[in-house]
């Protein structure tokens, strides 16, 4: 295996769409936070959403737990472990870096952060952001950046569309679950994707960044000295 740092995660285009995304992420979460700031209870959009997949979860013994459970620290922790594995065998170490950065820094700011801020409780427990939410948007986001938008090979462009599909799927899995299981209002899991969402898009434009490019290739992609013919190992003594 050879590592190489790779192309730029994002290119012109997309590095502008991603800074635009990053810029929407931080308003509607700071937005919601002010809005649901030390809320107890449910607003009218909440009670709406929420209280038809609780009940229909309800007669569903077990199912919430499965559906929510993608976004749990192990298999969190999994996928992006199969994520780091994939760009680190095609030799994308920008890539590798991203997948393996992206849920431990969105899982930071989530719960390290925003949920101390904001301080929306939920049967009494801090629950804006919701952690799980964040967790598999930020896994979606990285698929999407990994997969889709950095200049890919066209003929493995169906697959490439059918896992980031998959993975974005799973960000509205995981959001029914944790409502179903109440530990999140609808209004949590919009904010908790936004965190995900924005923690990939930041981290990707600053790995893009050209001082941190050559600090990568630096450190890491230096290529191995070929080894001397022992004529030359002669001449040297």
């Amino acid at each position: 295996m050879h590592l190489r740092l790779g192309r730029p995660l994002l290119g012109e285009s997309a590095r502008r769409w991603a800074g635009v995304l990053l810029a929407c992420c931080i308003v509607l979460t700071a937005a919601l936070g002010l809005l649901f700031a030390h809320q107890t209870k449910a607003d009218w959009l909440d009670h709406a959403i929420d209280s038809p997949i609780i009940t229909w979860l309800d007669s569903h013994q077990g199912l919430a737990g499965w559906l929510a459970a993608p976004g749990s620290l192990i298999p969190a922790a999994a996928l992006s472990a199969a994520v780091v594995v994939a760009c680190l065998l095609a030799g994308r170490l920008n890539g590798a870096v991203l997948a393996a950065a992206a849920v431990p820094a969105t899982a930071g700011l989530n719960d390290g952060l925003f949920k101390h801020l904001v301080h929306r409780t939920y049967l009494g427990i801090l629950s804006y952001p919701s952690g799980h939410t964040a967790a598999v948007s930020a896994l979606a986001a990285t698929v999407a950046v990994v997969l889709i938008v950095a200049p890919q090979k066209s003929r493995t462009k169906l697959l490439r569309v059918l896992l980031t599909g998959v993975t974005c799927l799973l960000v509205g899995v995981v959001a029914t679950g944790v409502i179903g299981l109440q530990w999140h209002y609808f209004t949590d899991t919009v904010a908790g994707a936004a965190v995900g969402i924005g923690t990939v898009c930041g981290a990707a434009l600053l790995l893009d960044l050209p001082i941190v490019r050559r600090q990568f290739a630096r450190v890491c992609c230096q290529p191995t000295p070929a080894p001397l013919r022992q004529d030359q190992a002669k001449a040297r003594e």
